[in-house]
């Protein structure tokens, strides 16, 4: 049927070289309407307007140069010590603000004219580039696969099997070459990672008062925190001691207690928990007594010690380990054993 037979009112819209509609009307109201007539700037038909907007740019730039040379003034000029009254800052360094004013003021200006500079002086007319099609032809994918299938016979990996395989095998090894140079980046942790100092016997003493707690001086409704019996800050190795060691003691009426697990590893409601969050490793210092919800203040993991401290909301990916605790002879709450699993953040290792 040629075009002539065909309904006029079946005649598709105007067409550009790739079949896209170019025409819109009622019956292709999806066709492509084409770019709106360009607008002028003021400064593209009135050369005053222009040169205005280029003295107000050379202004910028100038005020910047002017900025940079107060920056260098001040670093030279104003004594370090020296402060000045600034409302509603209070006293500051005056060098401090002089070098941060001139630096904003030089950054700024540098900013503000580039901008000035394009939206008002520099070409904005509209330019249109046609797609293409991004297939390749048939002819064109033809030839490539051809090509690769002759050059994969002309390399005989086929045909050579001992050469293929010994291939495969090197490049395979090489990698491993590297794998043994993270070795030299430090000692091994060894089982150091899955150890706390806290053994059975070890009194829990706290951080604050760096006395040992007794069951009277846990409260409902409070968060102590607490050391092994025997880590003093001036330890050469505290602070890698108190990255595993630090505890959270906390005392939960026990028919709040919903662990029941949690309930014999306590002592009438006190409960010890690891301060390390498992996430990254930032410590936990926020508690709300209703909810016995401890919350991590880098990442807001959060965690119920009325459960087992399992995560309740938060990138964490494992509950907060509890130890074992009860009291000695003298009255005092002391650790029963160690951790029964690594504190702190997964790891590759971890099973």
């Amino acid at each position: 049927m040629s075009s002539q037979d065909i309904p006029e009112e079946n005649l598709p819209a105007e067409q550009d070289t790739h079949g896209a509609v170019g025409v819109a009307d009622e019956k292709h109201p999806f066709a492509d309407p084409g770019l709106p007539p360009h607008e002028h700037r003021v400064q593209d038909i009135d050369e005053r307007a222009a040169s205005r907007s280029e003295r107000t740019v050379a202004m910028l730039f100038t005020l910047s140069m002017l900025a940079t040379v107060g920056f260098i003034a001040s670093f030279v000029t104003i004594p370090a010590d020296k402060s000045v009254y600034i409302f509603p800052l209070g006293h500051i360094s005056g060098l401090n603000f002089a070098l941060g004013m001139t630096l904003g003021i030089a950054l700024f200006a540098i900013g503000a004219g580039a901008v000035h500079w394009a939206r008002t002086l520099m070409s904005d007319e509209e330019m249109v580039d046609e797609r293409h099609a991004i297939e390749a032809e048939p002819e064109v994918k033809a030839k490539v696969m051809a090509d690769f299938k002759q050059g994969a016979k002309e390399s005989a990996l086929g045909r050579r099997k001992l050469i293929r395989n010994t291939m495969f095998g090197a490049l395979a090894m090489v990698p491993l070459a590297g794998v043994v140079l993270l070795r030299d980046l430090g000692p091994l942790p060894e089982t150091k990672l899955r150890h706390t100092s806290w053994r059975k016997g070890k009194l829990l003493v706290n951080m604050n008062t760096d006395e040992p707690l007794r069951p009277s001086d846990v409260v409902v409704g409070s968060l102590t925190f607490a050391k092994p019996e025997g880590l003093e800050e001036h330890d050469e190795d505290f602070q890698q001691h108190i990255a595993k060691d630090a505890l959270m003691i906390v005392r939960i009426q026990p028919d709040n207690i919903k662990d029941k697990r949690e309930l014999e590893w306590s002592h009438e409601g006190i409960v010890a928990y690891s301060k390390i969050c498992t996430h990254v490793g930032c410590p936990i210092s926020l508690y709300e007594q209703q909810t016995h919800h401890v919350l991590c203040p880098c990442h807001q993991s959060t965690f119920d010690l009325s459960d087992g401290a399992r995560v309740i909301f938060g990138p964490a990916g494992h509950a907060l380990p509890q130890l074992r605790i009860g009291v000695n002879d003298e009255g005092y709450l002391e650790a029963l054993s160690d951790f029964e699993e690594p504190v702190g953040p997964a790891f590759w290792e971890r099973g």
